[in-house]
């Protein structure tokens, strides 16, 4: 029996989730990527994209390089959403590259009980709120899956596909 850290452990979670999120957007074209599918603003490639820019924000929080506060008009209104200009496939290029220096930065990252504290948003509550990198890295793996729970409902509006099925077709390919 392999014996790993507890950030072992939570990494290949967050991977985890992430394969299980890139079954639902597998062999769709952009125009699928960039179509809604229920009254919501959420695409496919909208939710690539957020997840990767959500990854991106929160390395920058790890290290010390992100604002102290972010205004609503710092807020890009396209964040979940494919604009004509993207591509699904640059989406996705994009979303493995954060993943991995997502990955990178908390494999390098000394002390899983450090405090830093976070961006002030126009959602956030009074006063400083400090989580450790610890929290972070649960925080992604929530956002990921609460995110894969909308890809889900997207796609199977789309065109039917599921991505239970598609998990157990790679799980029963040795995958």
């Amino acid at each position: 029996m392999e014996i790993t850290t507890e950030r072992e452990d939570l990494l290949a979670m967050v991977a985890d989730q992430r394969r299980n999120f890139l079954f639902t957007v597998a062999d769709i074209t952009d125009e699928q990527a960039a179509t809604r599918t229920t009254v919501s603003e959420l695409t496919l490639g909208g939710l690539v994209k957020h997840l990767a820019g959500m990854q991106r924000s929160w390395i920058a929080v790890v290290d010390g390089t992100a604002p102290a506060e972010y205004g609503w008009s710092d807020l890009d209104p396209d964040h979940y959403r494919m604009t004509p200009s993207e591509t699904l496939a640059g989406l996705l290029d994009d979303f493995h590259g954060t993943c991995a220096a997502f990955d990178r930065a908390l494999r390098e990252e000394p002390d899983l009980d450090r405090e830093v504290t976070l961006p002030r948003y126009p959602w956030s509550p009074a006063g400083p709120t400090v989580w450790t990198v610890r929290h972070i890295l649960l925080h992604i793996f929530r956002e990921i899956t609460h995110h894969s729970g909308h890809a889900d409902i997207i796609r199977e509006a789309l065109d039917g596909a599921s991505t239970t099925a598609r998990m157990a077709a790679a799980a029963s390919e040795g995958q």
